[in-house]
């Protein structure tokens, strides 16, 4: 079973379009959502685990870290999304 995990923040249009581009994927209700807005344990634990990125949103698929939009984005266009959700 595939497992998301976003960070995010609600104010982030990236943290948007990243899960539209997961809904179009068939992959919108495998996504945990996690606001760090207002949490900084959250917001910690994103930073310990993305390697201390601190842009949201922050992506992870069965436990790998994907990174952030633009790295997702990137991951679907040479089709390597779909390998991560199937592993």
């Amino acid at each position: 079973m595939t497992e998301i995990i976003i960070y995010k923040t609600p104010i982030s249009p990236y943290c948007d379009r990243a899960k539209q581009l997961l809904d179009k994927k068939n992959l919108g209700q495998f996504i945990k959502e996690i606001d760090i807005t207002q949490d900084p344990k959250l917001h910690q634990e994103m930073l310990a685990k993305s390697g201390g990125r601190k842009t949201v949103p922050q992506i992870f698929i069965n436990g790998r870290h994907i990174g952030g939009y633009d790295d997702l984005a990137a991951a679907n266009e040479k089709g390597q999304l779909d390998q991560l959700s199937e592993a």
